[in-house]
């Protein structure tokens, strides 16, 4: 066990309370603090989850001085300002995906990251997930020989409230940026970045993408295919598909319940690859390789790069172009 990294947690939210629940489970993390928007809120997250300073403000939160790391948990447009107020304090930060609405705000944000050298990280949890990592291991064997396709899809019916910051284009709401970011990220970590990207949208009622379907070509005739939906439930599965077999990633191919399938050669034999998992929602794992970096004193996660962060959010930043998807933060 190394060093006890003390976090703080901004906002109060959902997210916030299943990332504070699975840092229980990291022997070396200590959750210490919570800000939010009113005392009422930082005291009830308070009473869920102990912690010796509740913050009825976000400033105060960046400028507690027994915090080492904040993991941001506010919706999407809050991303951007968020991080600047914490990394301005020296504050390490853990920033949840889509790290921020634009290629423009998250170059911003590196940029004063790499400035005042104070660790900065993407909140893509898939990335450290057991069955992410074992399917990274398998291609790297070359058990698909060479990969010709990726296909991944995410849908749900999220209805109204209490989602209806989904809907909200002030806060960055629509498929794409809140569950069609894993179908970029999936296709990105194993055909990298596309040479030809093609998309289009159908807008909800308040004008985001309620649904958005993604090509990707590739200069050696790969292609992926991704789809992500508010309209329709969908099985939310990934395929990837090689010359020498086929790899599946079950009912949500983004988060720990995920199953890997391998159909070497013909599809009608199948073998179901075990990875061990522990209990929790998954967001340990990140938060381990987190401490790691801090215990190390590195600035940037050797996993998952602010580099990785910039290309995947100019990638968005194409698809939405594509699709005719814009935000305010846009202009």
């Amino acid at each position: 066990m190394g060093k006890v990294i003390r976090w703080g947690i901004l906002g109060s939210g959902h997210i916030a309370k299943k990332f504070a629940a699975d840092l229980m489970l990291v022997k070396d993390a200590r959750l210490v603090a919570v800000g939010s928007r009113s005392m009422v809120k930082a005291t009830a997250f308070a009473d869920a989850f102990p912690v010796d300073h509740q913050h009825d403000s976000y400033e105060a939160l960046a400028a507690d001085p027994e915090v080492d790391v904040i993991y941001i948990a506010t919706p999407h447009s809050l991303h951007y300002e968020n991080v600047l107020l914490c990394l301005q304090h020296g504050k390490a930060v853990l920033c949840e995906k889509p790290f921020a609405l634009n290629s423009r705000q998250t170059r911003a944000m590196i940029e004063l990251a790499r400035e005042k050298k104070v660790f900065l990280m993407e909140a893509l949890w898939s990335a450290f997930l057991p069955q992410y990592i074992k399917v990274q291991e398998l291609l790297r064997a070359g058990k698909l020989g060479t990969v010709k396709s990726v296909l991944a899809s995410f849908g749900f019916r999220p209805g109204t409230s209490p989602n209806a910051r989904l809907y909200d284009p002030a806060l960055g709401g629509g498929s794409l940026l809140d569950i069609g970011i894993y179908n970029v990220f999936m296709a990105m970590s194993v055909l990298g970045r596309p040479d030809v990207i093609e998309a289009s949208m159908t807008p909800a009622a308040t004008g985001v993408d309620e649904q958005c379907a993604v090509l990707f070509k590739y200069k050696d005739g790969a292609m992926a295919q991704l789809f992500s939906t508010f309209a329709t439930d969908l099985a939310t599965e990934a395929d990837i598909c090689g010359t020498a077999g086929r790899l599946k990633l079950t009912t949500r191919f983004f988060d720990t319940a995920a199953r890997i399938e391998f159909y070497p050669g013909r599809l009608d034999t199948l073998e179901v690859i075990e990875v061990p998992k522990e209990e929790g929602f998954g967001y340990q794992y990140e938060a381990r390789h987190v401490n790691e970096c801090l215990q190390k004193g590195l600035t940037e996660s050797p996993v998952r790069s602010l580099d990785d962060t910039l290309a995947l959010m100019e990638v968005l930043d194409a698809i939405r172009q594509a699709a005719g998807i814009k935000y305010a933060a846009d202009e």
